[in-house]
């Protein structure tokens, strides 16, 4: 099965050197190909990628001007010659086996339209960091079918690309996850591997933490508003008992979904700290919808 590493890099030219380094230096198993589409921006990788050119020659750069995520990997998808296409982000290092368990997992679930799995925080011990492992990306124990995987990990068939089309380009965030939902409405299963592993660079400040969060609300509000059969946290309509009860839970909620996420954070006052911090972050996310709600409804 030939693969193609994708990534799509903007502005981050001091973080991708180690993101081309696990791929071509560690891995148990090298891609055919790398493509990256690079957005350039003040801190632009050009150099770093001129350098990797010379360690491993399937190394192809696509030079473009940033607009968003979505529109460079439209731009850089039909390049990825791969009948297997792995994304990675630019801020993410992938374990070892990354590719070898890829493989071998589509090999094993040819049904699956995409693979992924977890993402595990490279930045450090701290409080913020573990409250942003907790909180930004999911976690399971054992392999299971999903509705979405994060793109920072995340493995496509050719074919599922060619059947899925372009990403949309409207959503600033939560391509990913409007791209693997129109995976699984043409019938193909979304599966998450915990054992295939990449580390990422977290969000380094609290204030950009409760942005990231607060942004990912926005885009849940507009990839629910695009899907009306989709999953959806809120009731989109008040018109039964039983929505009723969906709204009250889904204003409650954080505060049993921040005492399930404290299993990540190690240490009982640590916990004690971390606690009405996860609950703040959830009810930033939940001022994201309503302002992103309210925009449309104003637009």
């Amino acid at each position: 099965m030939k693969t193609t590493v994708f990534i799509c890099t903007y502005n981050r030219g001091n973080l991708i050197n180690n993101t081309l380094k696990g791929i071509i230096e560690n891995q148990s198993l090298l891609p055919e190909e790398i493509v990256v589409v690079n957005g350039g921006g003040e801190n632009d990788c050009s150099e770093t990628l001129d350098y990797w050119k010379t360690k491993f020659k399937g190394l192809r750069e696509i030079k473009t001007q940033n607009v968003n995520l979505a529109n460079s990997r439209n731009i850089g998808l039909p390049q990825c010659t791969g009948d297997l296409i792995i994304q990675t982000d630019d801020d993410a290092v992938p374990f070892p086996d990354w590719i070898e368990l890829l493989v071998k997992a589509h090999s094993k679930y040819p049904n699956a339209g995409v693979i992924g799995g977890e993402v595990v925080d490279a930045s450090g011990d701290s409080l913020l960091f573990k409250v942003a492992d907790a909180t930004t990306f999911p976690h399971y124990d054992k392999m299971v079918e999903v509705r979405s995987v994060p793109g920072v990990n995340s493995s496509y068939r050719k074919e599922v690309i060619a059947k899925v089309g372009s990403y949309d380009t409207t959503l600033f965030r939560g391509e990913d996850v409007d791209y693997n939902w129109r995976a699984i409405q043409l019938g193909y299963k979304v599966l998450y591997f915990p054992n295939i592993k990449v580390y990422h660079h977290h969000r380094a400040s609290w204030k950009g933490l409760f942005n990231q969060h607060y942004m990912y609300g926005r885009a849940y509000y507009l990839v629910r508003k695009k899907w009306q059969n989709m999953y959806c946290a809120y009731p989109r309509k008040i018109d039964s008992t039983k929505m009723f009860l969906k709204g009250i839970y889904y204003w409650v909620q954080p505060f049993f979904d921040g005492a399930s996420k404290l299993k990540y954070i190690d240490g009982f006052f640590n916990q004690l700290k971390a606690y009405p911090i996860i609950i703040a972050i959830q009810y930033r996310w939940r001022k994201g919808v309503l302002d992103q709600k309210n925009h449309n409804s104003n637009i």
